[in-house]
């Protein structure tokens, strides 16, 4: 979706923030469909090497919870934002036990990292560039790029467009239910992450598709290049 016609379905960032500030811990019941795209993602990040991470869009801070319980290291930081306050007092909370080395702060919902240049090895965003527009996707590609070490790797989830005859259903009724009215699908729609994806900067590291109750998701992890 590109153009007038991307901005006109698109949810504003107060829109989305006013849904999210709603929503709350209700997020975490969509893990039906989205915890079998987060253990492929687990898998596939080499989180315990990692010293340094950022989470876009950290929610309800379930899977920073993940994190570290058992993947990270002794030493390894956290740093998660969000746009919904509600999201980042249930996160805060949930990450109490894990300061200092976690905290999480309220995004003013622009896509600039509150981060130095090369300050991180993982920058992570789950079923959230789903709800941008396509220009601000590729300004998140630009941050995680600035924001990352080299060699450091950017890992994501996203909706995606079906890949079983069930899962093309699916997407085919979302992509619907999306134009019609966006906020009954909380302002997502299925994108193709790879599309976004510039080979001089990336190294595709993993790249899978999986379906879970019929809800198709993208997992991508990318490697900085120099």
């Amino acid at each position: 979706m590109t153009g007038s016609t991307e901005h006109n379905e698109m949810l504003s960032y107060q829109q989305a923030k006013k849904y999210y500030d709603k929503f709350g811990k209700k997020q975490d019941t969509q893990g039906f469909y989205e915890d079998t795209a987060l253990d492929d993602l687990i898998s596939n990040s080499r989180f315990q090497d990692a010293k340094h991470i950022f989470e876009f869009g950290c929610g309800t801070g379930k899977f920073a919870v993940r994190l570290f319980k058992g993947l990270l290291g002794e030493n390894t930081t956290y740093f998660g934002v969000d746009l919904s306050s509600t999201m980042v007092n249930i996160a805060a909370e949930r990450l109490r036990n894990c300061s200092p080395r976690a905290k999480v702060e309220k995004s003013e919902g622009d896509i600039a990292f509150p981060l130095d240049d090369g300050a991180v090895d993982r920058v992570i965003s789950n079923y959230v560039l789903d709800l941008l527009r396509e220009d601000d996707i590729r300004l998140f590609f630009n941050e995680a790029y600035r924001v990352l070490t080299d060699g450091g790797m950017l890992c994501l989830v996203s909706l995606t467009d079906g890949i079983t005859p069930a899962s093309r259903l699916v997407s085919s009724l979302w992509k619907s239910v999306f134009k019609l009215r966006p906020s009954l699908v909380g302002g997502c729609r299925p994108v193709q992450l790879e599309s976004f994806t510039d080979p001089k900067r990336w190294e595709v590291a993993y790249h899978a598709k999986k379906s879970a109750f019929g809800v198709p998701s993208d997992i991508i992890v990318l490697k900085r290049l120099h």
